[in-house]
């Protein structure tokens, strides 16, 4: 079986719920609905056909929450959202084996009912986060609830990057050119989540998270050995910096290690090479980006596929990222 770990989906609703809805929604599903495959389950039925056993692991497609949706909305959406991803997780069984609960930690106290209700009432079994909240970071005290929830009900995290055009390259510019928000800008943001995570402590606090990263964590795995130098030397840029580094239990190339990363590379097979040999087989996991890219997200799935059976992996660990370690997160037989 191939299990599609992080993929993409607007249930029908949703995307209505979109149409109708703000000036950002508006804009936002006028340019993506005509990605059928995002919104259309008989289209995605055609590109799903194609591949022998391939099921998917649905997370509610970006942006979050709360980029879209007006504040006072945003509690009603994130439940009506989890409801419909969980609608098409029982309905279709045999296209779907997994679903997440999409949180808005602008509301943390919301999320973490949420994730309750989610896991215990709804029967998904992980919750997606993204990289930054309106710009702040996920190592915030604020939102330490959300990730003791998760801890308490053992349930595993993917974690989407997140950065918009506004987002300058520059200082002296007033936004991105050249799509370098996504390009660079979303591997920075989930290595630079991954860093304050692992230095905040978070491993040592909930020693069972499991944390998938989109696109094989960004590029920890290629610079590992920076990491490795950079707090082998650290004098601190702070002293509050220092502090929280020395009260570490272990190196903090260690808790970057405690991360999974996924396959959604786009085919680079030397780039699936790389994470693996960080993360370890049992840590990465199959994931297409479906149904962004090319022939409605067809393209990603054949080049992702390629990239794996090109890998010089043993076929135990190409079976561990194909279906075993994603089963064994959502815990299914």
């Amino acid at each position: 079986m191939i299990v599609d770990a992080f993929n993409h989906i607007w249930p029908a609703q949703y995307f209505q719920a979109l149409l109708d809805g703000p000036p950002a929604a508006r804009q936002l599903a006028n340019r993506l609905g005509s990605m059928r495959t995002l919104v259309d389950l008989d289209a995605r039925w055609r590109v799903m056909d194609e591949f022998e056993d391939y099921v998917q692991v649905l997370t509610l497609s970006s942006p979050t929450l709360e980029a879209v949706w007006e504040p006072e909305r945003v509690p009603d959406m994130m439940r009506f959202a989890n409801d419909l991803i969980a609608e098409l997780l029982h309905k279709h069984p045999d296209r779907f084996i997994g679903g997440t609960v999409t949180l808005a930690l602008t509301h943390v106290d919301a999320s973490v009912r949420e994730i309750e209700r989610g896991v215990k009432d709804l029967g998904l079994q992980g919750i997606q986060l993204f990289t930054n909240v309106l710009g702040r970071p996920l190592d915030d005290p604020e939102f330490l609830p959300v990730f003791e929830k998760a801890a308490e009900l053992d349930v595993p995290i993917w974690i989407h990057p997140t950065r918009a055009p506004e987002h300058a390259d520059y200082p002296t510019r007033d936004r991105s050119f050249f799509d370098v928000y996504y390009l660079f800008g979303w591997p920075y943001e989930t290595s630079t989540m991954m860093a304050h995570l692992a230095c905040a402590g978070l491993f040592d606090r909930f020693p069972n998270l499991r944390i998938i990263t989109h696109h094989l964590g960004g590029v920890v795995p290629y610079l590992s050995d920076r990491i490795k130098g950079t707090y082998d030397t650290f004098g601190g840029r702070t002293s509050a910096d220092l502090a929280q580094i020395r009260g570490l239990q272990q190196h903090p190339l260690e808790y970057f290690r405690k991360f999974y990363g996924d396959t959604a590379l786009y085919g680079s097979t030397p780039g699936l090479e790389c994470g693996l040999a960080f993360f370890g087989e049992d840590q990465v996991v199959f994931a297409s980006d479906m149904p962004y890219g090319l022939e409605q997200g067809r393209h990603y799935i054949v080049e992702t596929l390629r990239a794996v059976d090109a890998m010089t992996a043993s076929p135990q660990a190409k079976q561990k990222i194909y279906e075993g370690n994603v089963k064994r997160l959502l815990k299914l037989k």
